[in-house]
């Protein structure tokens, strides 16, 4: 850790481009799977095969460019997989013609609206309740398909994985997607709640696990049809969510996290089923709140600790997507979510979900915030800690809603480092150099220089009870600690076999002075109280050398001038000070003082010369 480094450090992130209630996972085909001859790839396969979790992607995957070759050969492709489902049953209802049944298909509406590829899907979806019709006399019976959609041990119905990757690569285009009839998504419910009896069985019969291919290839196209179907098409979302689909993709992916066996197959439908989660939820409230009641809590309690990191990620944007301040007070009651989250930004600090949710929405709930500190371990405590301090130090300031908020918080950090504060002591001892609780009262301390440089929250913490003599008290502590012996508050720690131990701890005297100045700035009581406390001499004591605290002079010389501002008595103080060799004058010409003599008066005046820092 370089020795030259700002008072304070805040955690930062790497910026959010956009705003998450606009992002739509899945608006490209994942390739963790190989993408089918039979369909059109928007972009070629990463090798790590997944969709991006942080930025908004394209809803569609087409060029208004005229086709390459290459793409003509695909959408060959396409169309004859989209053949392939309507050839297994291609009669309608007697006496009409393909136009005419899908327009019966869509409930009426005219077969002109539509793509025309979506024609050949819709006949084949007309075998739903085929049956009934043809036993009337209404439909001619259609032929039997050509394979049994078992799930288990016969492979998945080429026609219906066929047409489900169709439908897929369709979906990329937002017209399809506004002409989709809901027909097509309650066959998509049927296949999908088909193949799920798989996975169900596996659970109950762990030998099953080996025969769970065909049924979850299924799967992961029936929710990657729904995800793309969902994106930027209301419509779709309250269809699906009308249907119930919803509840059957939480059940399952509860089944996935229940079979915990390793397999890509089964990794890749896990994630699909949350992408699809995620994109029915955005900017839908209706579907969020079916979305928080089928999925809270159990779905957050198995995916957020999840070893899977996109797994971790998904879930993490569905719960920032359907949080609102109702369901704040419901987390209150289910802190293992809250901790978990935290946890998870704590492991991947780069993923903006976990972020986000902390920052936009438990931030905002002092309750919560308060609850979680007390159970969450100290490494957590640390973590939530950095983000408060980046909360306040962020680019957009704390707004007027913020203000109370963190008033709140303000009064847990103060309490908490003036209940806690002497734990550091502990740090003295090589055997506690990395003790936790410790290191969480450190990260309490730079909470509160931070919230000092606040106006907003200033007022409220020079008049909190006890602090100011408690910051005095352990800069004695430490002051005292660091010259009788060599530790970790002396100016030149000792260094230990396996590494600096001083960095644990580096800065924490500059920021006990900072606190001490942010407390007497403007502030007559505070300033008088530090010299009763005979804090001047200390703080004056501790201006030196010192590699463990960098910056130490210039808060030093800071903390002075804030305590003799307008305040004859500490100035009158210093300049005794320095006529009884008590303060040393270069020291304090280089802080931008100097003593001067009228009559019987010793005055202390600031030089006109820039303190040598």
């Amino acid at each position: 850790m370089e020795t030259l480094s700002v008072p304070i450090a805040p955690l930062r992130v790497s910026p959010f481009r956009g705003h998450p209630s606009d992002f739509s996972l899945g608006a490209l085909r994942p390739p963790d799977v190989p993408t089918p001859a039979n369909t059109t790839s928007a972009r070629a396969p990463s090798p790590q095969g997944e969709l991006p979790a942080g930025a908004p992607l394209p809803a569609g995957g087409t060029s208004a460019r005229a086709p390459s070759p290459r793409r003509a050969v695909a959408s060959s492709g396409l169309r004859r997989g989209l053949g392939a489902w309507s050839r297994a049953f291609p009669a309608g209802p007697a006496g009409c013609s393909g136009a005419e049944a899908a327009a019966a298909a869509c409930g009426g509406s005219s077969p002109r609206s539509l793509p025309p590829a979506l024609l050949p899907l819709l006949l084949r979806l007309l075998v739903v309740g085929r049956s009934a019709r043809a036993a009337s006399g209404k439909m001619a019976a259609p032929r039997p398909p050509p394979g049994r959609l078992s799930g288990v041990m016969m492979p998945a119905p080429i026609q219906d994985l066929e047409a489900l990757r169709a439908l897929t690569a369709l979906f990329k285009e937002q017209r399809n997607r506004d002409t989709a009839p809901r027909t097509i998504f309650q066959r998509v419910l049927d296949i999908l709640k088909k193949s799920s009896h798989a996975v169900e069985l596996a659970c109950r019969d762990p030998s099953q696990v080996e025969h769970l291919a065909s049924s979850l290839q299924l799967i992961t196209e029936c929710f990657r049809c729904l995800r793309n179907a969902c994106i930027e098409c209301s419509v779709n979302q309250n269809s699906i969510r009308n249907l119930g689909t919803i509840g059957v993709a939480v059940d399952l992916i509860l089944l996935f996290r229940e079979l915990r066996v390793e397999q890509d197959s089964l990794l890749t439908a896990f994630r699909c089923g949350l992408q699809f989660l995620g994109n029915i939820a955005s900017r839908n409230e209706d579907s969020q709140s079916v979305v928080w009641m089928h999925a809270f809590p159990e779905l957050f309690l198995s995916c957020l600790n999840h070893p899977d990191r996109k797994i971790v990620a998904y879930s993490s944007m569905i719960l920032f997507t359907s949080l609102n301040s109702e369901r704040m007070k419901e987390l209150e009651e289910n802190l293992n979510i809250a901790i978990d989250v935290v946890e998870a930004h704590q492991k991947q600090p780069e993923s903006e979900w976990p972020f986000l949710i902390i920052t936009d929405h438990f931030l905002k709930s002092p309750e919560l915030v308060k609850a979680m500190y007390a159970k969450m371990s100290n490494q957590e405590r640390v973590t939530l800690l950095d983000l408060m301090i980046a909360k306040i130090v962020g680019d957009e300031p704390l707004t007027k809603d913020d203000a109370p908020v963190f008033l709140s918080h303000a009064e847990l950090i103060a309490s908490t480092f003036v209940d806690q504060c002497k734990i550091v002591l502990k740090l003295t001892s090589e055997q506690h150099t990395d003790d936790e609780e410790a290191l969480a009262t450190i990260r309490l301390l730079d909470v509160l220089c931070e919230m000092t440089a606040n106006t907003d929250l200033l007022g409220y913490l020079q008049v909190f009870p006890g602090l100011l003599e408690r910051v005095i008290d352990l800069l004695r502590l430490i002051h005292v600690a660091g010259n009788d012996s060599t530790n970790i508050f002396s100016a030149c720690a000792s260094i230990k076999a396996d590494g600096d131990v001083s960095s644990v701890a580096e800065g924490f005297k500059s920021h006990l002075i900072r606190l001490i100045g942010n407390l007497c700035y403007k502030n007559k009581d505070n300033q008088d109280k530090v010299n009763e406390l005979d804090g001047i001499p200390l703080i004056l004591d501790s201006c030196g050398l010192d590699d463990s605290n960098p910056f130490l002079t210039q808060w030093v010389v800071y903390a002075i001038r804030n305590l003799t501002e307008d305040n004859s008595q500490n100035q009158d103080l210093i300049a005794k000070m320095e006529e009884q060799g008590l303060a040393d004058a270069s020291l304090l010409k280089k802080m931008g003082f100097e003593v001067e003599k009228r009559g019987d008066k010793l005055i202390l005046k600031s030089t006109s010369d820039t303190p040598q820092l």
